[in-house]
């Protein structure tokens, strides 16, 4: 378990903007040991878990581009420029 001191408490709180009272740094202390040992044990647990790959990956059939008329779903557009829809702009860019 991870110990802190009461020097680190005082920081703490100071860097927080948190005002305690003398009697309350000892309470601090324990409270903040116990979440550094939580902390601890979520990371040993975490280390121990396989993560999947950050790949997508269709393993069930090969990828196939299919080339589709775009007319059909353009013509359907309420304001159409060349190939591409206009929309309302809202965003306000610089």
């Amino acid at each position: 378990m991870a110990k802190i001191s009461r020097e680190e408490v005082l920081k703490i709180a100071k860097m927080s903007q948190v005002g305690i009272h003398e009697d309350e740094i000892e309470a601090y202390m324990h409270q903040l040991e116990q979440v550094l040992s939580y902390a601890e044990r979520v990371k040993e647990i975490a280390s121990e878990v396989e993560e999947p790959s950050n790949r997508l990956v269709n393993v069930f059939r090969d990828d196939v581009i299919d080339k589709t008329d775009p007319e059909p779903i353009l013509d359907q557009a309420p304001v159409r420029e060349g190939d591409y829809f206009v929309v309302p702009v809202i965003l306000e860019g610089n």
